[in-house]
């Protein structure tokens, strides 16, 4: 059962005596039938990636040296916070009990005596323990550093900008891609209405050439796609194309557009129509 419950301010409770508010009204005492269960609040004050955390954690908070590290004091904290891990109903991971093993293991090495000769030549039980902890307190540092560099889509987002340029003065040229496209709109077309046919026949470009020359005789533009016919069939429009592109060689019509990839545009050359 969920209830807008508000709790009073401080200084209404000893005047009204109210534990809470429901829908505004103050409440004098908790329900009978109010059940909380044990585990409704938890409270997690620290966060450890790793026993070698908690242990720099622990020194750095008690404020000790690194290099002289109290070995004591320091496994009984440890000892106690891996109880109150397992007192959580926390799953322990195995690296915790190892470091506790490791922990006790250098406690008992310097607490039990040793003979002289032992004692000059043996390392410092802590040696190992000691670069560890330096090695990992220089990796966290880093990666902290790397953490305040600018990331994309956390501290900026990625912008594109896209720039338009119109073309006022002169007509954009008329590519070979756009004559391509063209040419593949066109024998779309002579496909849907194409017969099966069995013969040979002869097909003249110069013919063709002066077919689209008497379509052109105007001198007004036209519409690139209109000087095609698409009842030719697919070699009539081969050779239809041909004499268009061997017009433009010759410099007898012109090819433009608009824009780009807008319509393409033909209509004779200005000399041609004077010769014509």
């Amino acid at each position: 059962m969920n209830l807008p419950l508000e709790l009073a301010p401080v200084e209404e409770l000893g005047a009204l005596e109210s534990v809470a508010r429901l829908y505004g009204e103050p409440l004098l005492e908790l329900p009978k039938d109010l059940y909380i269960p044990p585990d409704a609040l938890q409270v997690f004050l620290e966060a450890f990636e790793g026993p070698l955390d908690l242990l720099l954690y622990l020194i750095r908070k008690a404020n000790v040296n690194v290099l002289d590290i109290p070995m004591a004091p320091l496994t009984a904290q440890y000892l106690d916070y891996v109880e109150a891990m397992r007192a959580s109903n926390l799953e322990l991971a195995a690296e915790y009990l190892l470091m506790a093993a490791m922990l006790l293991e250098i406690k008992s090495r310097i607490l039990l005596p040793r003979p002289p000769r032992e004692s000059e030549t043996e390392e410092d039980p802590r040696a190992e323990l000691v670069r560890r902890l330096l090695e990992y307190e220089q990796m966290k540092l880093a990666a902290a550093r790397l953490d305040l560099l600018p990331r994309a889509e956390r501290d900026y987002e990625w912008v594109g900008v896209f720039v338009a340029e119109k073309v006022v003065e002169r007509l954009p040229e008329v590519s070979l891609h756009d004559l391509q496209l063209a040419w593949l709109r066109i024998m779309k077309k002579a496909r849907l209405t194409q017969h099966h046919r069995v013969g040979r026949e002869q097909l003249s470009v110069r013919e063709h050439m002066t077919a689209i020359l008497r379509k052109l005789s105007d001198g007004v533009f036209v519409v690139f796609d209109t000087l095609f016919d698409a009842e030719l069939g697919a070699a009539g429009l081969v050779v239809s194309f041909l004499a268009v592109l061997e017009l433009v060689k010759e410099k007898l019509v012109e090819v433009t557009q608009n824009e780009a990839f807008a319509p393409i545009y033909v209509k004779l050359a200005d000399g041609s129509r004077d010769d014509a």
